[in-house]
């Protein structure tokens, strides 16, 4: 006698929602934890060379010379990102996301930690510089590949309709991580002499992140690889080389994702490195008060992110960015007349006012990259396109407003420049198209479009 199978009761639906979405929490948390160890780790490293990193690493040379090194040595992780997607990306591809984010992190986090233990000039000379500038590099390398596991493993276990919402809570990390390391150094400088700062106070927020990767690891240890990467694991149809498949398939896809999110980095690094070397240099602000600015707009950060995000699920990615990006240009130039009135109050307007229109760019621009790609290489692709952005925008951003502002004195000549990074992101988001719709657990998309064709 044959057994029909009994229909969920409507008690077993709602359980197995709760389970959901109980899933989905703790997954959405590790991914942020994860990132907002990353990022800060990248933007301590920031907030350093904007305020300390000159007088320690490169004390011979003039002031300006000595910020414009520090901020290159910043830029040069991001040259070193670009290899790190390619290598986390072809494991993340071949083996998983969830292994590699773990390998990433731990990365990250010894290399901070090392960062806190490096003689300064005085002491070992030349050498120092470079402990530096290798160690940087290693973070980079990290970064590289944390940011597009961290993402996947959100996007790629998300609901179809709430991709959006959960994608940007990825991206959460990034004011987070800029908060607590703002805090860090707000907190050190105000317990001691600005002589006792640079001499080792600046060491203890670099070492302290050994207690967040430590936090970041036991929970990412209990989650689970995500359903798309399985599927093509159980199908055999991994790419045997992801990056180079990448670019025969994807490599319009990669260059104008890069493109498209080119503001999203000159944009915020302008906020959380130039500003504050501009507000403290320039204008004479104590860097107590530029970093409370930070963390000011990194809170507004915090919740408009995901505010964006979600509306992404209901408008369409594009639409959202295009909006972010536009008002990024249209802000830029009221954005240092605000600055430059004198007023404290002024600036905490042009900041905040210019992080609403970041976060409305950035929120849902990381679930919009997953969607180019196929599951395949996406892990690969989104690295790639997300950490190609970098490089151009967020790591030449410190150094180009440095040299601007020595070339010309004035600082709308830096609003040019956000208005020209976000009319290239404007382009290339016009290209592109928006798969919000699209069914993300195909294998390629490109076959997939052309079978439906």
């Amino acid at each position: 006698m044959t057994t029909t199978p009994l229909a969920p009761t409507g008690t077993e639906e709602v359980a197995s929602a709760r389970l959901d979405r109980t899933k989905m929490r703790r997954i959405s948390l590790a991914s942020v934890i994860g990132t907002t160890v990353e990022w800060y780790d990248l933007f301590l490293f920031g907030t350093a060379s904007a305020l300390v990193f000159n007088k320690v690493f490169f004390p011979d040379l003039d002031a300006a010379l000595g910020t414009l090194l520090a901020f290159l040595t910043f830029a040069s992780a991001y040259a070193a990102r670009i290899v790190g997607a390619v290598f986390f990306g072809h494991f993340g591809d071949r083996l998983g996301r969830k292994s590699m984010l773990l390998i990433s992190l731990i990365t990250m986090g010894a290399a901070t930690f090392a960062i806190g233990l490096i003689p300064d000039a005085r002491t070992i000379g030349i050498a120092a510089p470079f402990i530096l500038l290798t160690l940087r590099l290693i973070q980079g390398l990290a970064l590289g590949g944390e940011w597009g596991g961290a993402v996947l493993m959100t996007v790629e276990h998300a609901p179809k309709n709430r991709r959006g919402w959960y994608g940007s809570l990825v991206q959460v990390g990034v004011p987070i991580g800029t908060l607590i390391a703002n805090i860090a150094f707000l907190i050190v400088a105000a317990s001691m002499s600005n002589e006792d700062l640079i001499a080792w106070g600046w060491r203890i927020p670099f070492m302290a992140s050994a207690l967040l990767v430590g936090v970041g690891i036991y929970i990412r240890l209990h989650i689970e690889e995500t359903p798309s990467f399985t599927q093509v694991r159980e199908q055999g149809a991994k790419a045997k080389l992801p990056f180079t498949y990448l670019m025969q398939n994807y490599w319009k896809q990669v260059l104008l994702g890069g493109i498209a999110t080119l503001s999203t980095g000159s944009t915020f690094t302008l906020l959380v490195a130039s500003g504050v070397s501009y507000g403290t240099t320039d204008l004479g602000h104590s860097s107590g008060f530029m970093l409370s600015v930070v963390m000011f707009s990194c809170v507004v950060a915090f919740f408009a992110i995901p505010f964006f995000g979600r509306l992404s699920d209901r408008f369409g990615r594009k639409k959202v960015i295009l909006g972010g990006v536009a008002a990024e240009a249209v802000l830029a130039f009221p954005f240092f007349w605000m600055l430059d009135s004198g007023s404290n109050v002024m600036v905490f307007v042009a900041y905040a006012l210019m992080m609403l229109a970041f976060s409305a760019n950035y929120g849902p621009i990381a679930t919009f990259l997953a969607e180019l790609f196929g599951t395949k290489v996406r892990y690969s692709g989104l690295s790639v396109a997300y950490m190609l952005s970098g490089l151009l925008g967020s790591a030449i951003t410190p150094a180009i407003t440095v040299a601007l502002l020595n070339a010309t004195g004035q600082s709308s000549s830096i609003a040019f420049y956000i208005v020209g990074a976000s009319v290239l992101s404007l382009i290339a988001l016009l290209i592109l198209t928006d798969n919000r719709n699209r069914d993300i657990d195909s294998v390629d998309l490109l076959q997939d479009s052309k079978v439906s064709r």
